[in-house]
């Protein structure tokens, strides 16, 4: 999984309350289990007109100055609905590092950690003072996860919460199994330990 440190990036607003899993990625798009192949159903009932292909020219990702987004920022509970893992795969490899919102769902807010996304939970007072920044075109966002400070352009900076095991994980770039793995050694430490202690347990 890619570390995630500091980022500066573009900017791009979804000023929409409850966006749910099936609204990020539709169920028809899930076709696999594999963490790629996701990035063109993202946000696909929204993205593209009825016809499934063309897209919407008035949907914020399909906007010139949106081109090349790596920070979201959208309305209260994102990621509601189903657990699917798919939503965080899909805003990850469209190419989203980060995203800012008054709140989350839980599943989803883990989810982002597992696939290297890095969600900020601000007061919706202080994203309004962020998102007058968006009046610019090419507006960009600094976040430091170190600092745990999110900033734009015009001197505003904000500090988020976040808690410290899912902050080291990221900034090492390890999700759930790579962590496991880090331990590897004290794992196999410990079977030998009681293969030792309970042999009866091993044959």
């Amino acid at each position: 999984m890619k570390q995630f440190s500091t980022h500066d990036g573009l900017v791009a607003p979804l000023p929409r309350a409850n966006v749910n899993t099936d609204d990020i990625i539709p169920a028809r798009y899930l076709k696999s289990i594999r963490r790629t192949g996701f990035a063109a159903g993202l946000f696909g009932n929204w993205r593209y007109l009825p016809d499934g292909a063309t897209p919407d020219p008035e949907f914020v990702l399909n906007q010139a100055r949106y081109q090349g987004a790596s920070i979201l920022v959208s309305g209260d509970n994102f990621g509601c609905g189903s657990s699917r893992e798919h939503a965080p795969w899909a805003l990850n490899e469209y190419g989203f590092r980060c995203i800012v919102a008054p709140g989350f769902a839980d599943i989803f807010h883990n989810n982002c950690f597992n696939s290297g996304i890095l969600p900020i939970t601000l007061e919706s007072a202080e994203i309004d003072v962020l998102v007058k920044s968006l009046d610019v075109p090419g507006a960009r966002w600094f976040v430091d996860l170190p600092g745990q400070t999110v900033a734009d352009g015009f001197g505003n900076t904000f500090a988020f919460g976040i808690d410290a095991f899912k902050k080291r994980s990221l900034l090492a770039g390890l999700d759930n199994v790579d962590w496991s793995l880090s331990h590897r050694g004290d794992v196999l430490a410990y079977e030998e330990r009681r293969r030792a202690e309970a042999p009866w347990l091993f044959s």
